[in-house]
């Protein structure tokens, strides 16, 4: 099913938009890899696995599998389709443990694992500090090598707000593997993760050229979504004062032209 939808999806992606790619001989031609890339659009699983000639697989929250009706039905067909895997985001520890083992078994299989280390997508297009427990827990558990990934300008593609999709082409660009294995068994060392981490997003920065905000994305939609708020309802206080006022001109006026009526 995977190779029919890559042909499916694929061949239309690749003939409209025409995505270019640099470093595909840093994706080994067997054995298992984690690509941990940075995330600008929703349509970075689509791109990435279209480049490759290797199945890669991301991760997905598990409500794209389960939504009823026709619908959720062609939804959850479509993401198994591309090699997403559900993650029950419920648990007491959320997505982060179901992520965690379910990259260990896809690279146990000797597979390839995409990860996005910012844990969601960028709000503004720049860099955000990565988050330590996916990413660095699935390299020390496994010994898999780190293969950093930027995608480039694919969140120009369809902005926040735009049904149609801009035809424009894409990038990525993919870095040498990294090696982890001197840490391998220091998981439970939280300086440790730390450091691994930190130094994936480095080299993903210096693939992708972004601004790095040391914060995570989570963090800083919250203060975009906060800040948007409040403009709102500055907003709505600022339309309350100027009806006030004109309702004010208006009671003057009235009371203007009863007095001339009545001299």
């Amino acid at each position: 099913m995977y190779g029919a939808m890559k042909v499916a999806i694929g061949g239309p992606l690749k003939l409209g938009f025409r995505p270019w790619v640099e470093g595909l001989e840093n994706i080994p031609a067997t054995g298992p890899a984690i690509l941990a890339s940075n995330h600008l659009s929703f349509s970075d699983s689509f791109f990435l696995p279209t480049m490759l000639d290797r199945k890669v697989t991301f991760i997905a929250k598990a409500e794209y599998f389960t939504t009823p009706g026709v619908k959720g039905k062609l939804t959850a067909a479509f993401f198994k389709g591309v090699g997403q895997l559900p993650v029950d985001r419920s648990g007491s520890r959320g997505a982060g443990e179901a992520a965690i083992k379910s990259g260990i078994e896809v690279l146990e299989r000797g597979e390839l694992f995409g990860i996005y280390p910012e844990g969601t997508r960028s709000p503004d297009g720049r860099l955000y500090r990565g988050k330590p427990g996916g990413l660095a827990r699935v390299a020390l558990a496994t010994g898999a090598p780190v293969i950093p990934v930027a995608m480039i300008d694919t969140e120009k593609i369809q902005p926040p707000g735009k049904v149609m999709p801009k035809l424009m082409r894409p990038g990525i660009r993919i870095g040498k593997p990294l090696d982890f294995s001197r840490y391998q068994g220091m998981e439970g060392d939280r300086f440790v993760l730390r450091a691994v981490t930190d130094e994936v997003m480095y080299e993903i920065m210096k693939l992708s050229g972004q601004e790095y905000v040391d914060m995570y994305a989570t963090a800083a939609k919250r203060q975009i979504a906060d800040a948007a708020k409040a403009e709102k309802e500055a907003q709505k206080e600022a339309q309350k004062e100027a009806q006030k006022e004109a309702q004010k001109s208006a009671e003057k006026s009235a009371d203007k032209g009863g007095e001339r009526g009545g001299s």
